[in-house]
């Protein structure tokens, strides 16, 4: 019998591409037009990764003005902002060796998939994955698990727990809820750290090994999908 494919999800800001530059600024940006103190350079950083929905109203938005501040940072981000972005060196050679390997791709990311699809366009990355999922418009009706559903269920994969028999399926991700979100639905995460995770995160999160340089990126997922 023909052992079934193997499929990576992989996160995009900070796993795929270094997006914090326009993330950052449209953050800034939400910031300034409410008035509210404009959090530290570490903070902003932070952005990158989660939803937009959640990190807003850990910093200092007060929940009522939430909505006030997502429109604030999409005036720039959607207005050219999410092209203030670069694919990490390496990246693309990662991913053309998991896919001679046989291995499935997708990017499963928690932001909006009306951004996300276009980005993965622009870049280059669109050609080396299988499909891209995101988020809907509206990040506060989403988590990285419901991402993570969504691209299981349009892959054909079964619901959670993901049967290996039904071919091993593997996480990468640079956040905590990378791991979570992966977790939720019985499949390890494989954490990258040049990413933007704060030190310790990904091992707290329960990640099942760490990864310091894009090089051994492909190794280190086949590595794995082989244990």
């Amino acid at each position: 019998m023909t052992r079934p494919e193997p499929l990576v999800l992989l996160d995009l800001d900070g796993t795929l591409m270094d997006s914090a530059p326009g993330i950052v600024a449209g953050v800034r940006h939400a910031y300034a037009t409410l008035g509210v103190p404009v959090p530290d350079d570490a903070t902003l950083r932070s952005f990158v990764g989660p939803p937009i929905t959640d990190s807003f109203p850990a910093h200092g938005v007060p929940p009522e003005r939430v909505d006030e501040a997502v429109r604030a940072y999409r005036e720039v981000y959607a207005s050219g902002g999410m092209y203030d972005n670069r694919v990490f060196d390496g990246v693309p050679e990662a991913l053309r060796a998991l896919r001679d390997a046989g291995c499935g791709l997708a990017v499963a990311t928690s932001k909006p998939e009306v951004y996300a699809r276009p980005i993965c366009d622009r870049f280059g990355l669109s050609a080396l994955v299988d499909a891209v999922f995101g988020a809907p418009v509206d990040e506060a009706t989403s988590t990285k698990a419901d991402v993570v559903a969504k691209a299981l269920a349009a892959l054909g994969r079964p619901p959670s727990p993901v049967d290996a028999a039904d071919g091993p399926v593997i996480m990468v991700g640079d956040r905590e809820h990378d791991v979570h979100g992966a977790a939720a639905h019985g499949i390890a995460c494989l954490g990258v750290t040049w990413g933007y995770a704060g030190d310790g995160e990904l091992t707290a999160a329960g990640a099942v090994a760490l990864v310091d340089d894009v090089a051994d990126l492909a190794g280190a997922v086949l590595a794995r999908l082989r244990a």
